[in-house]
């Protein structure tokens, strides 16, 4: 078993620290343009400058509330369908994407371990 689980499907390159704007993008299906206003930076900055902060930071986000998903749904694909597509009534009807968007990651993550324990769902 991969000890980085969800992360090593994200990585940059093999052994890199580095999460890849490009595969995250790719993988919920967004447009770079997109992730790059998530992360409120000018879209060029995830080109030219993944290794950013704030680039880092929402990265680590949406692939620490994939991975709560993950656990919370049973599989990727239903994890990031999810996070991407379902307005969640706990939160004003906003979807997970929007709500890590606006940095309340962990928010979500606390959510999807309370449906986890069977104590919101």
């Amino acid at each position: 078993m991969d000890v980085l689980g969800v992360t090593s499907q994200f990585l940059d390159a093999p052994g890199s620290p580095l999460l890849s704007p490009k595969k995250i993008a790719k993988r919920l299906s967004l447009q770079l343009s997109e992730l790059a206003e998530s992360a409120h930076v000018h879209r060029n900055t995830l080109s030219a400058r993944p290794q950013a902060p704030k680039v880092q930071e929402l990265l680590r986000a949406i692939v620490r509330v994939i991975s709560a998903a993950t656990e919370a749904f049973g599989d990727g694909d239903t994890a990031i369908a999810w996070m991407r597509n379902e307005p969640v009534a706990a939160f004003r009807h906003k979807t997970a994407f929007d709500l890590v968007s606006e940095g309340r990651d962990e928010a979500v993550v606390t959510y999807l371990e309370s449906i986890s324990s069977g104590f919101v769902g």
